[in-house]
């Protein structure tokens, strides 16, 4: 390596930043192997706890992962709107899609476990959903699919898995959940 190498145990930088610069290199990471090996085509997915659900989001569907942000709340809004975060110098919109399903919102998990994941830019929506952690690349290949009642989920969350410890996850299809009319409708009036 070159003497132009960023050095992360500098002491004159904090451990808080050190963190959050290996948290970022792991997460370029995992995007460039993921690119690298077609995960769209693969079947890779990322997988997150959402409230207390365990999802799966479609790498091609997303955008990036930042870890959670001060949110403005924006008057006249439903509770599942938590508001506008800043994010890269854009503003984008925070959904809790736990609150959304009409769950209870995620206290689970520590804060710094929290990140925001954007959508991609394809969507057409400038948004990011709220998860509680993240939990890594998962392979739709080592798990097995779960049939479910077609009238109780939407079409954006009607496929579950169950991956070889007996976990079940919800395949969230952040392009179908877009269409949903009342996603769209994040005010009160």
């Amino acid at each position: 390596m070159s003497s132009q190498t960023l050095d992360t145990s500098n002491s004159s930088a904090g451990p808080e930043r050190r963190s959050r610069l290996r948290q970022y290199q792991v997460q370029l990471l995992e995007r460039m192997q993921a690119a690298k090996t077609g995960a769209a085509e693969s079947g890779r997915e990322l997988g997150v706890r959402i409230g207390d659900s365990l999802c799966l989001l479609d790498l091609t569907q997303i955008s990036e992962i930042v870890p959670q942000q001060a949110v403005t709340p924006v008057p006249l809004a439903r509770d599942w709107y938590l508001g506008l975060a800043n994010i890269r110098g854009n503003l984008t919109g925070v959904i809790d899609l736990a609150r959304y399903q009409g769950q209870a919102a995620g206290a689970g998990d520590a804060a710094a476990e929290r990140r925001l994941i954007t959508f991609a830019p394809g969507l057409g929506f400038n948004c990011a959903l709220l998860a509680e952690r993240v939990l890594g690349l998962r392979k739709l290949a080592d798990m097995e699919p779960v049939e479910q009642d077609a009238d109780d989920a939407p079409s954006w969350r009607n496929q579950h898995f169950r991956d070889g410890e007996g976990q079940q996850w919800i395949r969230i299809d952040l392009a179908q959940l877009v269409r949903e009319a009342r996603f769209s409708q994040v005010g009160l009036v």
